[in-house]
């Protein structure tokens, strides 16, 4: 019989954290230092022990003129609550899920993965640092009050399921958790029965039968959630597409812009580099972890299905008309989605066929 703890589930990864980040020394005019209060959505593991460990390197590289002092999930204000918390002072900086903007800034739907969109994380460089993503970007978070500074690579996120999962056909009938938005709607159209759950009520969901399929994170954090007792499949795109509906998960570092506007134009530029240090790491740390969790996976008995080609083009068909749908729902979303389509439709990728925008149109 599996058995795991699922009492600090998360802790039991975080030895994966990151030490002894290189950069530059910096030592800036204001001797005097100061102190930003950074908090993460990450409540606990590996995400936790890196973000604390990043945070930790910086008043060395500063010199002391710039400190962070690290806090977890909800150890100051709620996760809803963090754009208020930088925007009123109570937080100078923050490290979200940028999903997490879209109910200030509707275009923060596009800034990180939609299904069957950008797939790969230097995609999603490409756009920020290449195509200009970052700028409107921070031009959004501007008026709101904050700098965007930058992404930061988390994962993907995979599907757990009780019954196995051959094909897009599969999903038909099925009780199936999601975050909602754009990916519930696809897999509705799937004839999945979809449902929104926090992340907490997943694992009694599918003890109880309640739902048969659950989405949530990578590997690692859902081996530690004990999701290997409660599902027998884990559901994959065709290799090297880890998961066709949330490929690239991102967060990212934001500040509040009176804490940005009070830093040298010196340390502006340190804490942008801190951030693609940031990101490297953080991912591939995770990416460690998940290593590690697939064997304990298998040991578990759990078998990894794989969806093909001819199910990602599928879902691509019925994902195009959808994402049209909420970008035409805000004009800075329609900015940033053009930019995205038009890379996707290049020669570099190639994703979406231009017969499956025929008729569509951009409210731009």
């Amino acid at each position: 019989m599996k058995t795991t703890s699922r009492r600090g589930a998360l802790r039991t990864i975080a030895s994966a954290g990151v030490a002894g980040l290189a950069a530059p020394h910096i030592a800036g005019a204001q001797a005097n230092g100061t102190t930003w209060r950074i908090q993460t959505s990450w409540p606990g593991g590996a995400g936790l022990q890196i973000f604390r460990d990043w945070c930790a390197s910086i008043q060395e590289k500063t010199g002391g003129e710039l400190t962070f002092q690290p806090f977890g999930a909800n150890d100051v204000v709620g996760d809803f609550q963090l754009y208020d918390a930088v925007k009123n002072g109570v937080l100078e900086a923050v490290n979200p899920f940028t999903i997490y903007a879209q109910g200030i800034i509707p275009a923060a739907t596009f800034l990180t993965s939609i299904p069957l969109g950008l797939r790969q994380p230097a995609e999603f460089d490409t756009f920020y640092y290449g195509l200009g993503g970052i700028d409107i970007a921070r031009e959004l978070y501007a008026a709101q009050g904050m700098h965007f500074v930058g992404p930061v690579h988390h994962d993907a996120n995979i599907i757990h399921s009780k019954v196995p999962i051959r094909s897009i056909d599969d999903f038909a009938g099925r009780k199936m958790r999601l975050p909602g938005g754009m990916v519930a709607e696809v897999f509705t159209e799937l004839g999945a029965e979809t449902t929104v759950l926090p992340g907490s009520e997943i694992f009694p969901a599918l003890e109880k039968g309640t739902i048969d399929v659950a989405d949530y994170v990578g590997p690692a954090v859902n081996y530690a959630l004990g999701f290997s007792q409660v599902t027998d499949y884990i559901v994959m795109g065709p290799p090297g597409f880890m998961s066709l509906y949330q490929p690239v998960d991102i967060m990212d570092i934001t500040v509040g812009q009176a804490a940005w506007d009070a830093l040298s134009d010196q340390m502006k530029q340190f804490v942008e580099m801190e951030t693609h240090v940031y990101s490297d790491m953080h991912y591939a740390a995770i990416q460690k972890a998940d290593q590690e969790a697939w064997s304990k996976f298998e040991a578990d008995g759990t078998e990894v299905t794989r969806l093909t080609q001819d199910d990602v083009d599928l879902m691509t068909e019925i994902a195009v008309p959808i994402w049209f749908d909420y970008a035409n729902r805000d004009t800075d979303a329609a900015r940033v989605f053009k930019i995205q389509l038009d890379y996707m439709q290049s020669g570099s990728l190639g994703y979406v066929d231009p017969s499956l925008t025929e008729g569509l149109e951009l409210k731009l």
